[in-house]
């Protein structure tokens, strides 16, 4: 059986690191820096994005144990207006930062990692007005396919 994404990658280490460098990434971006250093940031941004990245790439539930559900993450994101090549720039600081975090370089793998990437974005920029945002969303979950339906 194939393993998970969250498996092949490393597991919580490899997604950690990978949070950590795609986190560097974005500050040191002229355009995502704003969005990233907010003072009310949440002082275990980091980890929590790592512990979300890995739920959804089919790893453990801890992000939606301990931190809410894809609601409240579409509801963070929501609200913002126009937001221009933002969402250009967090995917090429993510495929930056698997090499950053020394993801395995296995072709298929980065291109799924990727389209989950491309497709987050779009989704959580999805929302225009937080009053849109749905109650009640599960956890999406990514796999070598991309999403898994039902």
């Amino acid at each position: 059986m194939r393993p998970t994404l969250y498996e092949y990658a490393g597991g919580d280490d490899a997604f950690l690191a990978l949070a950590r460098a795609h986190h560097a990434r974005c500050l040191a971006d002229p355009e995502l820096n704003h969005p990233f250093s907010h003072d009310d940031q949440h002082p275990q941004h980091v980890e929590r994005l790592a512990a979300y990245w890995a739920e959804v790439l089919g790893g453990p539930p801890r992000y939606s144990q301990e931190c809410g559900d894809q609601s409240g993450v579409l509801h963070m994101h929501a609200g913002n207006g126009d937001m221009g090549d933002l969402g250009e720039r967090f995917v090429r600081c993510f495929v930056a930062a698997m090499d950053d975090a020394q993801l395995p370089q296995d072709p298929g793998f980065r291109e799924a990692m990727r389209e989950y990437m491309r497709w987050a974005v779009d989704d959580v920029l999805s929302h225009p007005e937080k009053a849109g945002v749905p109650a009640g969303e599960a956890m999406p979950a990514w796999g070598w396919d991309g999403l898994a339906r039902g």
